[in-house]
Order: C-alpha cells, then sequence, then structure tokens
C-alpha cells in the first residue's frame, strides 16, 4: 500500500535533523546514504520522508539542503546533483503529482538509472484521497511500501508478500 501523503505531513511535524552532511560521516555512522529526488514544491512531504527513514537508520541527502548547491540552478547544479547521484549508496523517488510533473525529476531519475545498479533506485509511490502517485515506475524498479507490520520495507516490482525491511536493507 502506498505512503499516504498524510502520514509524510504527519511525520515532517516530528522531524528532526536527518540530512546527509557527508558520506564519510555516514560511512563511519554505519548508516545508509541516499538522494532525494523529489519536487522541491513537496519540501514538507521530503521532510515527512526523511524522518521515517531516519527511524530505520538512514541518511537522505536533499539539494535543497545542501549550502553548496546555487540559488538558481544552473550548470553547476546539474554537476553536483550528478555528484551527489553517483557519490551516495542509493537513489530514491518521491512519487507525487508534482514529482511526477516535474522537469528536474524526470531528468535525475534518468540520470540514476544509468549510473546506479538497479537494486539501488527504489520509488516511493505516494496515494491522496484519489489517486496513487508512482505507479509508472513501479514495474521497473524496487519500491519502498509498509509492511504487514507497519513498517517500511523494500518490494521487487509486482511482488507484496517478501519485502526486506528498509532498517534491514544494505
Amino acid at each position: 500500500m502506498p505512503i499516504k501523503i498524510e502520514t509524510l505531513r504527519a511525520a515532517a511535524i516530528r522531524q528532526a535533523s536527518h540530512f546527509a552532511k557527508s558520506f564519510g560521516e555516514t560511512k563511519t555512522l554505519n548508516e545508509r546514504t541516499a538522494f532525494l529526488c523529489h519536487s522541491h514544491h513537496d519540501a514538507n512531504l521530503a521532510k515527512g520522508l526523511v524522518q521515517l527513514l531516519s527511524e530505520s537508520g538512514w541518511r537522505i541527502y536533499i539539494d535543497w539542503a545542501d549550502t553548496a548547491m546555487p540559488d538558481t540552478p544552473n550548470r553547476q547544479t546539474a554537476k553536483l546533483i550528478k555528484q551527489k547521484i553517483e557519490e551516495l549508496q542509493y537513489f530514491l523517488y518521491l512519487a507525487t503529482p508534482r514529482s511526477m510533473a516535474s522537469r528536474w525529476c524526470p531528468w535525475e531519475i534518468g540520470y540514476a538509472d544509468g549510473k546506479k545498479l538497479l537494486d539501488r533506485i527504489l520509488i516511493i509511490p505516494t496515494a491522496d484521497e484519489t489517486q496513487t502517485h508512482g505507479s509508472e515506475y513501479l514495474q521497473l524498479y524496487r519500491r519502498i511500501d509498509w509492511s504487514s507490520k507497519n513498517q517500511l520495507a523494500v518490494w521487487q516490482p509486482g511482488e507484496s508478500d517478501s519485502g526486506v525491511l528498509v532498517k534491514d536493507l544494505w
């Protein structure tokens, strides 16, 4: 079952600072790292997802939290994003109506698809009152979704009965 947008909003309220600062820091702490692809208009939902994943021992990189990023997107922005996608262990795509309509998000997932191992790209489908978002990608990549124990798990495309808990994923 996709993560409800309301669940992400609720998690954002309790969100602490769990953004990945550097790959070296997270490696020392033995944490999983990930680049989070999302629409900047969904910053609050991204914060909620960061909170949920941090509770499972993950550190998430978000470009707008990076002080090295230019204020206005340009070639340097693209260079830094490419660098982070390659450097961090996983690539996460937060699928929402806004990310699906974004100009940058499809570029980022396309870049990740060419640079990362297939099992290192994870889709986070979301649902609102009317529909599920991200289903276009669910047969291509693994997804993060809720387990029957109400914990985040990673599922193979098309599977719903044998996910691996996010906290156990390496």
